[in-house]
């Protein structure tokens, strides 16, 4: 798991990779206040993506940072 502070800070300085160069990722939007993925209609906010920073900064656009953050599973290979 990765939080969106880490993300940035590897990132940080460099161009992002190609997306063929990523593995597939799950991005999530985390609540900070209950540290709960987020929710709309009972379904967790969860986007699927082979570029983890592009759809993390999607992710948080026009939130709050002190009370949203992301986290990031990578998709092991070959998995359904």
């Amino acid at each position: 798991m990765v939080t969106a502070n880490e993300l940035r800070q590897r990132h940080a300085g460099r161009s992002a990779q190609p997306a063929e160069a990523t593995r597939a990722c799950a991005i999530s939007l985390i609540d900070r206040r209950t540290g709960s993925v987020h929710r709309v209609n009972g379904a967790p906010l969860t986007v699927f993506s082979r570029n983890p920073a592009e759809a993390a900064a999607d992710l948080l656009r026009h939130r709050d940072a002190s009370l949203w953050d992301v986290r990031i599973d990578t998709i092991p290979a070959g998995a359904p």
